[in-house]
């Protein structure tokens, strides 16, 4: 009877937290900016190999489509928009299949393979972060346009704008570019990257954004990639990458700190899935997971965008048994998770 009563206050539980964040009219809308784990399809519309809109890709999102997110299904944007009682999913602006209309209550100006730094877009031909910032003028524009001024500025002013990127800049760059690290030690290029997110927050202040989220890294050295390639540790996670996201977290903490204090009106906060993607990823068990070393796609060591196809016999089946869907990204299931647990430590602030 007791283990009945406590479902019973655990399911209880779990539905007031819905109703609490499905509240309406606090987050008119969400507005996105950063790399692959945003991006629902920018990159769809760019002459690059950082790609993923075919299949398997796609293939658990609504009606089996591959979109261009790099996921089995939907990514964390898509469930914080439900979470916050807007849409299921948050479209690509350069998505011609949406309008206005559509961006009005969530829109995603993110391109997989960007970071703060130029030279990162540069390495797969992908948007910059300066054009994500160009794109979204032109929004609000659009926005003006179709909203009308005042409705339109205060969409602009209580809408949740999320940044997440970071990863490719020392994935993509910092380690696989010898011209980066002749130039910056790792934490002068930290401090470099500091340095261009502050002053995207202080340009997307100035154009009327207040509830801002600044996301950080994740383990990025227990990505199947970076373990596949760590040999020499019986393909363990590579610790460096991980103090190095740690430390850059750190950084980022103490940045959203000051920018507080500094900008009258702004409401900052730093989300972190660091420690909960470790958590999945070193016991996977604990949330329903079987595989965390290796991805669902392919051999699930080296594997994404076109690497990533249909026709590799070695996908699995069931992607809900995997913390990872491909060599870089993870699956649906853990999307929800850390949306999950980023509302609940962060974002909980502007519900």
């Amino acid at each position: 009877m007791a283990s009945h009563t406590c479902a019973a206050a655990f399911l209880w539980l779990n539905l007031f937290f819905i109703l609490i964040t499905s509240s309406n009219g606090k987050v008119p809308a969400i507005i996105v900016f950063g790399d692959s784990s945003v991006d629902a399809g920018n990159n769809n519309q760019v002459p690059t190999i950082a790609r993923s809109n075919f299949e398997p890709y796609g293939r658990d999102f609504a009606g089996g489509k591959p979109t261009g997110r790099f996921s089995n299904g939907r990514i964390a944007t898509d469930f914080i928009s439900e979470k916050v009682g807007l849409r299921p999913t948050v479209p690509a602006y350069l998505d011609p299949a949406y309008n206005i209309s559509d961006f009005s209550v969530g829109v995603t100006f993110a391109s997989a393979g960007t970071g703060y730094d130029n030279a990162t877009s540069d390495v797969l031909g992908v948007i910059p972060l300066w054009k994500e910032l160009e794109y979204y003028k032109e929004y609000q524009g659009r926005l003006r346009a179709y909203l009308g001024e005042e409705k339109a500025n205060d969409a602009i002013t209580n809408a949740l704008y999320v940044i997440s990127m970071g990863t490719n800049d020392f994935l993509e760059n910092y380690y696989t570019l010898p011209e980066t690290r002749s130039q910056y030690t790792v934490d002068a290029y930290q401090t470099f990257l500091i340095g261009i997110a502050r002053n995207f927050i202080i340009n997307l202040h100035s154009l009327g954004a207040r509830k801002i989220s600044l996301g950080g890294l994740p383990p990025m050295g227990c990505m199947p990639l970076e373990r596949a390639q760590n040999l020499a540790n019986d393909n363990d996670c590579m610790e460096t990458y991980n103090i190095v996201a740690m430390s850059f977290n750190g950084k980022l903490y103490d940045l959203v700190r000051k920018l507080n204090k500094e900008i009258p009106g702004l409401q900052l906060v730093f989300s972190n899935p660091y420690y909960v993607l470790l958590q999945i990823i070193t016991k996977p068990s604990l949330y329903g997971f079987e595989v965390s070393q290796m991805a669902c796609c392919a051999t699930g060591m080296f594997e994404m965008g076109y690497a990533c196809n249909e026709r590799n016999p070695l996908t699995c089946t069931n992607a809900n048994k995997f913390v990872f869907w491909d060599a870089f990204h993870p699956t649906e299931k853990t999307n929800q998770i850390v949306a999950d647990h980023v509302i609940k430590t962060a974002l909980y602030k502007f519900l």
